[in-house]
């Protein structure tokens, strides 16, 4: 899959983790040892995998804490550029397993079914929780992706020009990032696409 280096994803995804330790903590002090404990501990385990995976988690880890041992090694980094000469915001290929987004799927099926959201601030989780679902298994343009493999395979690339015909599937991919992750709020749909222009 592809994941863009992007703060408004970076963030959203990040917002998972409380409302997830949350309901285990409920889960878990309500005694009996249940399947929805079980479905989102799992999610968590998967929530984290993901994140280890992250561009930006890659960046600030090695940034704030460079002798601690990453948990694998983050995507080479790179600029990258449109035909023109543009500044583009990068998008990196990460593998992620069809355990990992089953687990995560399934947490947001318990989280969207109804009577199952909590109504004390967390109205929005399986919302945010669906985008971020949706950004994840968005299928990535094969052209676009076999070069940022390619980059990937050579190591650590400086900068990146795209060709035209892929820099189009580059365009159309991050414009349905964009509008996965801010749609509803105009707004932040504008601040947001103003990134990838």
């Amino acid at each position: 899959m592809l994941v863009p280096d992007d703060p408004v994803f970076y963030a959203k995804f990040q917002s998972l983790e409380e409302p997830l330790l949350r309901h285990l903590y409920r889960l878990h002090h309500a005694g009996a040892d249940s399947d929805d404990e079980r479905v989102i501990a799992d999610a968590y385990d998967s929530w984290v995998q993901v994140l280890l995976k992250l561009p930006l988690w890659a960046r600030w880890h090695t940034e704030d804490a460079p002798a601690v041992p990453a948990a694998e090694e983050p995507p080479p980094r790179y600029t990258l550029y449109s035909v023109c000469g543009d500044e583009l915001t990068s998008v990196y290929p990460i593998e992620v397993s069809a355990a990992d987004l089953g687990h995560l799927t399934a947490c947001l099926d318990l989280f969207a079914g109804a009577g199952t959201e909590p109504p004390d601030g967390e109205e929005r989780l399986a919302d945010v929780f669906r985008r971020v679902m949706e950004v994840l298994l968005l299928p990535p343009p094969s052209g676009l992706l076999n070069i940022l493999r390619f980059v990937g395979e050579q190591g650590s690339a400086v900068s990146v020009t795209l060709p035209a015909e892929h820099e189009q599937e580059y365009q159309r991919f991050c414009e349905k990032v964009v509008t996965i992750l801010s749609s509803g709020d105009t707004f932040a749909y504008r601040s947001h696409r103003a990134m990838y222009l």
